[in-house]
C-alpha cells in the first residue's frame, strides 16, 4: 500500500532495497529533484569545517562538537 508521505514510492523502495535506512530513504525520495542528477554542491573537502559542522547540526548528528573536518565528511556522508 502506497504510503502518501512518500512523493517518489519507487525511488523510496529502490534505496530501501540498497539498504538505506527509512529515515534517509524517506529523506531522499520526498526532495523537489528527486531522482534527477546534476547537483552543483562543491565536495564536501572542500567546504571550511565551519560548514560541515553547521550541515551536521542542521541535520541532527550527534558528537559533531568533537569531530575532525574528515570525521564530520565521514558522518555527513553516512547520515
Amino acid at each position: 500500500m502506497p504510503n502518501p508521505q512518500i512523493k517518489n514510492e519507487e525511488q523510496y523502495e529502490a534505496l530501501r532495497d540498497k539498504g538505506y535506512s527509512k529515515e534517509k530513504s524517506a529523506r531522499i525520495a520526498n526532495t523537489p529533484d528527486s531522482g534527477k542528477k546534476g547537483g552543483k554542491a562543491s565536495p564536501y573537502e572542500e567546504w571550511t569545517k565551519q560548514e560541515l559542522y553547521k550541515k551536521a547540526k542542521m541535520i541532527g548528528i550527534e558528537g559533531r562538537s568533537k569531530m575532525s573536518k574528515k570525521e564530520l565528511i565521514g558522518a555527513l556522508r553516512n547520515h
